[in-house]
């Protein structure tokens, strides 16, 4: 510990005016003594002297003790977070006038962020009051310091009863030990369902703390869940009117023509004909249910190590009506499902390829990485994308004889790896760019 002074700053700056006056007090003194002086003379003027020697002392000590008094009260409020105080200066222009003027302004701009803060943290209330996700703060002992009021709601107690229990008294430690983001099936006392869990780390006062997010993912995936089914009804309910139809109506004519007498001359040619119809349009029929079953039951990937270049490569030859151009990019091995990034692949090059036939253009493709993702892109010289919100519906195709579960199954596979596929048309120039990205 440094040793405490033994006189204030104020006492030691007067004992220093009073030493630098001594000298002269001194030779007065003496000169006064020595000189051919009444003693009456001699011990007024010592007098005079000495009084105007610790008046000047005194003086000198109150001037630096005031201001300094003031500077610390203003510091003082400061540290109160009052900032309404504000100090004026006789000389704004000297050394002092400069200290009090960068101190109002320190004190101006610390009372501005402080507004700055109070509504800041008053909208971030306002928002966790009213946002349907519950959150929960958790101190390094696990302790509930912070809940919004869906996580009351959520644990069917109030605020009060909450803060300052522990993450396993309130059944929550399970998911500040689990994975950052998931999803689980669970059951609350203030509800059940599958609720998204997100939990991050953040730091108060340099302390670290625990930040759980729970948010209601049923509502959601049963909105989904409901335009998945319209979907699919209406795009079965289309396939199969388009099949039983003209089923109906030819067995319906056929039905009528057997039923006269005597049968027409032609009757047998009729009934070949009409019985053809229907084999046909139930063969196409059972084609549209296999291709619904391999959509619907695609396997999860078996993940090997795929060489990027030597797959591309290979499958570049595969495609004999147009010899595509290839940007090599680095040499990257990522793990993944050969045969499904074959399949992958194969629809995207083809796709390319149909549309560039249609105007005589080129297909190119090449691949990168960027961000821990490798990315890889087929670009065409068709005609181009006339309606991008339909390239992901089941079924939807423009190709004469095309199934419409290409893109879906694509789109399918890549999610399945963790990636992402993305079909747009080209910022410059006829046809589109197709992009597949996947973390390395």
């Amino acid at each position: 510990m440094r040793p405490r002074a033994r006189f204030r700053f104020e006492s030691r700056l007067a004992l220093l005016a009073l030493l630098g006056g001594l000298p002269a007090l001194v030779v007065t003194v003496l000169l006064l003594w020595l000189g051919d002086y009444s003693a009456k003379l001699r011990w007024t003027a010592v007098s005079l002297v000495v009084v105007f020697w610790w008046a000047c002392a005194h003086l000198l000590r109150e001037r630096a003790r005031r201001p300094l008094q003031t500077l610390a009260n203003l510091l003082a409020a400061v540290r109160e977070e009052d900032f309404s105080l504000r100090i004026q200066s006789p000389r704004p222009d000297d050394a002092l006038g400069e200290v009090f003027r960068e101190a109002n302004t320190l004190s101006r701009t610390l009372q501005e962020q402080r507004f700055g803060a109070v509504e800041a943290t008053a909208l971030l209330r306002s928002v966790m009051s009213e946002i349907d996700v519950a959150v929960f703060t958790f101190d390094g002992d696990g302790k509930l310091r912070l809940v919004n009021r869906a996580g009351a709601a959520l644990l069917a107690e109030p605020v009060r009863k909450l803060l300052g229990r522990t993450a396993a008294e309130l059944g929550l430690a399970g998911f500040l030990d689990g994975e950052p983001a998931s999803a689980v099936q669970m059951v609350f006392p203030g509800g059940s369902g599958r609720w998204g869990v997100r939990v991050s780390t953040f730091r108060q006062h340099g302390l670290p703390h625990r930040l759980l997010l729970l948010s209601d993912l049923t509502r959601t995936l049963r909105e989904e869940e409901l335009q998945a089914w319209k979907r699919l009804v209406r795009v079965l309910g289309h396939e199969l009117n388009n099949s039983l139809t003209p089923i109906r109506s030819i067995a319906g004519s056929l039905r009528r023509l057997l039923g006269r007498d005597p049968l027409p001359a032609d009757w047998a040619e009729d009934t070949g004909r009409g019985l053809s119809v229907i084999e046909t349009r139930a063969e196409a029929l059972s084609r549209f249910m296999a291709s619904y079953t391999r959509l619907a039951r695609l396997p999860a990937p078996k993940k090997e190590e795929v060489d990027v270049a030597g797959s591309i490569e290979r499958l570049v030859r595969l495609e004999t009506r147009l010899a595509a151009r290839v940007f090599p990019g680095p040499a990257v091995t990522i793990r993944a499902d050969r045969d499904q990034l074959d399949q992958l692949l194969i629809n995207l090059i083809r796709n390319a390829v149909d549309a560039s036939l249609e105007t005589g253009g080129a297909v190119t493709l090449g691949w990168g990485t960027s961000g821990g993702r490798l990315e890889i892109w087929v670009e065409d010289e068709g005609p181009g994308l006339s309606d991008t919100s339909n390239l992901f519906v089941p079924f939807f195709t423009t190709k004469a004889h095309g199934s419409g579960i290409g893109l879906v199954l694509s789109r399918q596979i890549a999610e399945a790896h963790g990636g992402e596929l993305t079909l747009q048309n080209k910022a410059s120039g006829a046809g589109c760019r197709a992009r597949l990205r996947l973390p390395l």
